[in-house]
């Protein structure tokens, strides 16, 4: 009699599965119980420990000051692993907290920590600078504390009752504008032909790759907006420091003198310059605080309670009539983009659901856009075209920039408030085509075909331009123009001819608009909620909602343990250690790298070509 081994082998396979099967369903029970412990927890715990009297506000903001977090949970887990995490900063936290601690009995004083605030545009610096104003209307003072302030920190520190520099440190306020790279020689020596078509003599976005230098019109374009932006930046500074009108350019003008007068001590240079009250190190900072209010359980600090804590106490309302928000910030696509983008029917969807929901009774555009696909932003203004038809207002609210698209998108309001350093306008029209014609010959690659017609294949990237199809192209952004014209002159109640005339591309600060009709009025984003309640009769005690794209299950559980575990198993590090060098340095290869990068995506899979109203709208602050 044979022994036949299989049976006992496949017992032996079936009670393993078993187990590891039970395994699995107690890990995931576990997992699950877990989570709803942590939620009973956080609704039936009592919540944070309440705060005690003379409690410090300590705002340390870490990261760049953003109107929406970028990216999606999986996004997140993603720049975990390539070892590129990086914080952001929400502007409505930030408004959120300061106006709730500004009423807060129990907050007594705020201190700024700006060393790891990484960027943010001016106007919404400029928000959160009138925040911090209004706290301290309240009584309340304002201490501001940094090892260095670059001329972003410092536009907040100088907001502050005192600003306290390390002895080591020092305040650079640096000026607007930066060179910009071109790539048209560049692009001739690798075989390159950009095709650009465009309307608008001041369209600059795509000239960095066509030519070597900025046009005239370009030129004289760029120096307006930036001595507009300039000259909001130093008033607000000048006033808040009460210095004289013109300070800020003596000091860099006369900063090597003074810098050698010092001795090299640009902490001196600064106190000379009376841009900051005191030289002090931090334990001297927290003794000080110290001794004005109150001490910490054990003694060895003041009694603080820091941003991120005191913004997790704040409870949105969840009841009654709404504003509704529609955050509409970065690049505009056609189709569905995440939190941190633009997408023609995603943001789309997100008014829709808007105008459908009976308790929201009005909605407020918050733009900070330098545009896009003109379909794109078609689609959005119609769907806002819609909620005001339904008897919705819409009140847009300008961020940072909302230039070219972002302005398309603008037009279906009621009512548009822009900041006074709001980077908008920019209304003009181009298509970027690149061949390689070139590139192909050298590497003796050979084209051939059959087609029906010159057009079937007309946008071959691998062949030169049809002149034919440079006309059907010109002729298509020529009428996407007289449209956005159209559209703008009827948004503000004036002649296609009159819009023509501030438009052809050009950028103007939110003041130089509000002189040229294309804005309603100077004011803040709290202006533009106000507006939009009382159009829609909600008087002061209304709620505020933001719309935002739906996470699905998956990404709540990837962000809850994904980027932990993949950082756990350190492939980050590997991902680094694969990057190649450029043989730039770093910060110039990121730039280079960010512009060819960009071109990319103008062009890819768009067949055959797509009208762009996109404003490449620099940050004039440059750096951090």
């Amino acid at each position: 009699m044979s022994l036949n081994p299989f049976p006992p082998l496949r017992r032996g396979l079936a009670a393993c599965w078993r187990a590891l099967d039970a395994t699995r369903r107690a890990v995931f029970n576990l997992i699950f119980l877990l989570v709803v412990v942590a939620i009973l927890i956080g609704i039936f715990g009592g919540g944070a420990k309440p705060l005690q009297d003379k409690t410090t506000l300590v705002l340390s903001l870490k990261g760049p000051l953003v109107e929406e977090t970028p990216g999606g949970v999986r996004d997140a887990v993603l720049a975990n692993v390539s070892g590129d995490v990086r914080k952001s900063v929400q502007l409505r936290d930030v408004l959120a907290v300061l106006d709730m601690a500004g009423k807060d009995p129990k907050i007594g004083a705020m201190v700024l920590m700006l060393d790891d605030l990484e960027g943010g545009g001016l106007a919404s610096l400029r928000e959160v600078a009138a925040g911090i104003a209004r706290f301290r209307a309240t009584g309340k003072q304002v201490v501001a504390w940094g090892s260095n302030y670059n001329q972003r920190q410092y536009l907040l520190a100088a907001r502050a009752n005192e600003v306290y520099l390390h002895p080591m440190g020092g305040v650079l306020i640096e000026g607007f504008g930066r060179y910009r790279n071109y790539y048209r020689d560049a692009l001739d020596k690798v075989g390159v032909t950009v095709n650009l078509l465009k309307v608008g003599a001041y369209k600059s976005a795509a000239e960095p790759y066509i030519a070597n230098g900025p046009s005239e019109a370009a030129a004289e374009a760029e120096r307006y907006l930036n001595d507009g932006l300039w000259a909001t930046y130093t008033t607000d500074v000048e006033k808040s420091r009460k210095l004289p009108a013109g300070a800020i350019m003596n000091s860099i003008n006369q900063l090597p003198e003074m810098l050698e007068a010092a001795g090299g001590n640009m902490a001196k240079v600064s106190l000379d310059a009376k841009l900051v009250d005191g030289l002090k190190t931090r334990d001297e900072l927290r003794q000080m605080m110290m001794t004005r209010g109150a001490k910490d359980i054990d003694g060895n600090s003041f009694r603080q309670v820091s941003y991120s804590d005191y913004l997790a106490r704040l409870r949105p309302n969840m009841m009654g009539d709404a504003v509704g928000v529609v955050v509409a910030s970065g690049e505009i696509g056609d189709g569905m983009a995440p939190a941190g983008e633009i997408g023609g029917l995603s943001t789309s969807r997100l008014i829709r659901q808007a105008r459908e929901d009976k308790s929201i009774k009005a909605i407020v555009l918050r733009v900070d856009s330098p545009g896009g696909s003109a379909f794109g932003s078609e689609l959005i203004r119609r769907e806002l075209e819609l909620t005001r038809a339904a008897g919705k207002p819409v009140v847009v609210s300008m961020g940072n920039v909302a230039a070219s698209g972002g302005y398309w998108i603008s037009t279906a309001s009621d009512e548009v408030i822009a900041d006074a350093a709001t980077i908008t306008g920019s209304i003009g029209v181009f298509a970027i085509l690149p061949t390689a014609e070139k590139v192909v010959d050298k590497l003796g690659i050979h084209t051939a075909g059959a087609p029906t017609t010159w057009l079937a294949d007309a946008g071959n990237p691998l062949r030169p331009l049809d002149p034919r199809f440079a006309k059907v192209v010109q002729g298509s952004i020529n009428h996407v123009y007289g449209d956005f014209i159209n559209i703008a002159a009827k948004a503000r109640k004036t002649t296609p001819e009159k819009i023509n005339e501030v438009a052809q591309g050009r950028v103007w600060t939110g003041l130089q608009a509000k002189d040229r009709n294309l804005v309603d009025r100077i004011g803040s984003y709290g202006d533009a909620l106000a507006s939009a309640a009382r159009r829609a009769k909600l008087g002061s005690d209304y709620r505020v909602a933001y719309l935002e794209p739906e996470v699905s299950n998956f990404d709540r559980f990837l962000g809850m343990f994904g980027s932990k575990a993949m950082a756990s198993l350190g492939l980050g590090e590997h991902v680094r250690l694969g990057m190649a060098s450029t043989g730039l340095p770093p910060q110039a290869a990121l730039g280079v790298a960010t512009d060819l990068a960009w071109l990319s995506d103008m062009t890819r899979e768009r067949k055959p070509f797509m009208a762009l109203t996109h404003c490449l709208c620099n940050d004039p602050m440059g750096g951090k």
